[in-house]
């Protein structure tokens, strides 16, 4: 084997997780995820029987559409989540509520535990936001991969000005005159005339 030789690809399983998590990096996951499974137990809990030995233990109530709805929706809330990242403040106000109706309809909640896991994927849902986009290092000032805190040219560092690759003079902090201060003229150092 020489250095010249290809890096061999990687297999299809690691390729399989790495394109999975930059899926879930771009959505709420764990928000859908815990809605999605907070609406199972509350669906399922009313149409059980539950054998212990010879005795049949159902929970059947007349309750038992309403929960099928409301768990349903959660299923349907927390798949929204995952494919519709601009509804997922409906779908955390919208989880958050029908797991509180779940607590009266629903044999209280699925015995908590689908109540708990809605009420959390909802308000996970409310705080997520989406992350900010990679910029490609240009040597912008603050750019991934860029310098920090100065311009690609002089390393001096940005002011208050706001803009890439230009510092504030001293005296320009505090003023509200136009960048005049004391009667000295500011220079734009980036294309060397003056400004004022």
């Amino acid at each position: 084997m020489s250095a010249e030789t290809p890096v061999q690809s990687a297999g299809n399983f690691t390729r399989l997780r790495l394109r999975f998590r930059d899926w879930r990096g771009t959505r709420p996951f764990w928000a859908g995820l815990f809605t999605l499974l907070g609406g199972i137990p509350i669906a399922y809990f009313p149409y059980a029987t539950l054998k212990l030995g010879h005795m049949s233990i159902a929970m059947a109530t007349t309750a038992g559409a309403g929960s099928l709805i409301i768990g349903v929706l959660l299923i349907t809330l927390g798949l929204t989540m995952w494919f519709q990242q601009a509804t997922r403040i409906f779908a955390g106000v919208a989880s958050i509520l029908l797991a509180l109706v779940s607590l009266v309809v629903s044999n209280i909640g699925g015995f908590l535990v689908g109540f708990l896991l809605a009420l959390v994927g909802g308000a996970l849902a409310l705080s997520w936001a989406p992350g900010e986009p990679a910029a490609e290092a240009n040597g912008h000032p603050g750019a991934p991969g860029g310098p920090v805190g100065g311009d690609s040219l002089g390393g001096v560092p940005g002011g208050a000005t706001g803009e890439p690759g230009r510092s504030a003079a001293p005296h320009e902090h505090g003023t509200g005159d136009g960048g005049e201060a004391d009667g000295a003229r500011t220079e734009d150092r980036d294309r060397g005339h003056r400004v004022g």
